[in-house]
């Protein structure tokens, strides 16, 4: 079995200009834990998860620091914290979209499907065909409906 075999296809998405109570809203709705974000193009950009509208209300830690003769170093990346911080006053998907999204081929098996799940750590993969569009999306749970149908 492959995975266009399983997957959603009718995926419900955002844009870049959409603002962050709109991708909430859909979640929610929906019943959902993540919205592939696609360009004017209709191109898949990125993705909004709830993890994205989670950390952008939780609290930032700066970057640790060590002072030294008045002059500070830095033991984290200060990027990464302003990435956070920008993230995190983000408005639209495009500011705090997942930018690095893990995709599939909808003729790849289900089991290279679980596989990239479990190695990616991640909890949906949107499927993309040849031309680079966006066909629909394989969720963990698409995955454990074909492992364990119900009876």
């Amino acid at each position: 079995m492959y995975i266009k075999d399983i997957m959603t296809k009718d995926v419900i998405t955002v844009t870049l200009n959409d603002n962050v109570e709109k991708c909430a809203s859909l979640l929610i709705k929906h019943n959902l834990s993540g919205l592939p974000v696609l360009d004017e193009s209709g191109k898949l950009v990125g993705i909004v998860t709830e993890g994205d509208l989670i950390r952008r209300a939780s609290r930032i830690k700066g970057p640790a620091v060590l002072e030294v003769l008045g002059g500070m170093i830095y033991l984290d990346s200060p990027k990464k914290f302003m990435d956070e911080l920008k993230s995190s006053m983000g408005q639209k998907a495009k500011d705090i979209m997942t930018k690095k999204v893990i995709t599939i081929d909808p003729n790849q098996t289900i089991e290279e499907g679980a596989t990239l799940l479990v190695e990616k750590n991640v909890k949906r993969l949107p499927v993309i065909n040849k031309e680079g569009e966006l066909v629909g999306i394989v969720s963990r749970r698409d995955i454990m409906s074909y492992l364990f149908p119900e009876q």
